[in-house]
Protein backbone atom coordinates (compact mmCIF):
# COMPACT_ATOMS: atom_id res chain seq x y z
CA UNK A 1 0.00 0.00 0.00
CA UNK A 2 1.08 3.41 -0.68
CA UNK A 3 0.08 7.07 -0.28
CA UNK A 4 1.76 10.26 -1.76
CA UNK A 5 1.97 13.13 0.40
CA UNK A 6 4.26 15.34 -1.76
CA UNK A 7 2.92 18.90 -2.48
CA UNK A 8 0.04 18.31 -0.18
CA UNK A 9 -0.50 21.30 3.09
CA UNK A 10 0.89 20.33 6.88
CA UNK A 11 -2.48 19.68 7.55
CA UNK A 12 -3.61 17.45 4.90
CA UNK A 13 -0.62 15.53 5.00
CA UNK A 14 -1.11 14.80 8.65
CA UNK A 15 -4.92 14.20 8.11
CA UNK A 16 -4.11 11.39 5.16
CA UNK A 17 -1.36 10.16 6.89
CA UNK A 18 -3.53 9.06 9.70
CA UNK A 19 -6.28 7.76 7.31
CA UNK A 20 -3.61 5.30 5.48
CA UNK A 21 -2.33 4.08 8.59
CA UNK A 22 -5.77 3.03 9.65
CA UNK A 23 -6.47 1.75 6.51
CA UNK A 24 -3.38 -0.13 6.22
CA UNK A 25 -4.15 -1.74 9.73
CA UNK A 26 -7.25 -2.71 8.99
CA UNK A 27 -6.39 -4.65 5.44
CA UNK A 28 -3.32 -6.37 7.74
CA UNK A 29 -0.59 -4.51 5.31
CA UNK A 30 2.94 -4.93 6.41
CA UNK A 31 4.40 -2.08 4.43
CA UNK A 32 3.13 1.35 3.77
CA UNK A 33 5.27 3.08 1.56
CA UNK A 34 4.75 6.58 2.29
CA UNK A 35 6.23 9.17 -0.65
CA UNK A 36 7.20 13.06 1.25
CA UNK A 37 9.17 14.53 -0.82
CA UNK A 38 12.77 15.13 -1.11
CA UNK A 39 14.52 16.55 1.86
CA UNK A 40 15.79 20.13 0.93
CA UNK A 41 19.15 20.12 -0.69
CA UNK A 42 22.20 21.41 1.89
CA UNK A 43 22.98 25.29 0.84
CA UNK A 44 19.30 26.17 -0.67
CA UNK A 45 18.04 29.36 -1.25
CA UNK A 46 15.75 31.48 1.31
CA UNK A 47 12.64 30.94 -1.04
CA UNK A 48 12.82 27.49 -0.36
CA UNK A 49 12.52 27.78 3.38
CA UNK A 50 9.61 25.10 3.65
CA UNK A 51 10.59 22.45 1.10
CA UNK A 52 10.87 19.38 3.03
CA UNK A 53 8.34 20.52 5.54
CA UNK A 54 6.42 17.04 5.34
CA UNK A 55 9.80 15.06 5.77
CA UNK A 56 10.67 17.08 8.85
CA UNK A 57 7.40 16.69 10.50
CA UNK A 58 6.59 12.81 9.49
CA UNK A 59 8.62 11.29 12.33
CA UNK A 60 6.84 13.44 15.13
CA UNK A 61 3.40 12.87 13.88
CA UNK A 62 4.69 8.62 13.56
CA UNK A 63 5.63 8.93 17.41
CA UNK A 64 2.05 10.74 18.45
CA UNK A 65 0.29 8.43 16.24
CA UNK A 66 -2.44 6.18 17.81
CA UNK A 67 -0.85 3.91 15.49
CA UNK A 68 2.55 4.38 17.23
CA UNK A 69 2.50 1.24 19.01
CA UNK A 70 1.65 -0.77 15.51
CA UNK A 71 4.84 0.51 13.88
CA UNK A 72 7.70 -2.27 13.62
CA UNK A 73 10.38 0.15 12.12
CA UNK A 74 10.21 3.25 9.87
CA UNK A 75 13.35 3.13 6.81
CA UNK A 76 14.24 5.09 4.28
CA UNK A 77 12.51 3.71 0.69
CA UNK A 78 14.96 1.77 -2.04
CA UNK A 79 15.82 4.25 -5.12
CA UNK A 80 12.88 2.76 -7.47
CA UNK A 81 10.22 3.86 -4.80
CA UNK A 82 11.37 7.13 -4.15
CA UNK A 83 14.60 6.59 -1.97
CA UNK A 84 15.57 9.78 0.27
CA UNK A 85 12.02 11.30 -0.92
CA UNK A 86 10.25 8.19 0.66
CA UNK A 87 9.71 5.85 3.97
CA UNK A 88 8.67 2.80 4.62
CA UNK A 89 6.26 2.39 7.62
CA UNK A 90 6.61 -1.36 9.02
CA UNK A 91 3.85 -2.23 10.63
CA UNK A 92 3.24 -4.98 13.06
CA UNK A 93 1.28 -8.19 12.80
CA UNK A 94 -1.95 -8.36 14.44
CA UNK A 95 -1.54 -10.53 18.02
Amino acid sequence: MSIDLHGHSLAAAHMRLNQALAAAWFRDVRVLLVVTGKPPKSGSSHGESRRGAIRGEIGHWLETSSYADRIASVRIAHQRHGGDGALYIILRRKK
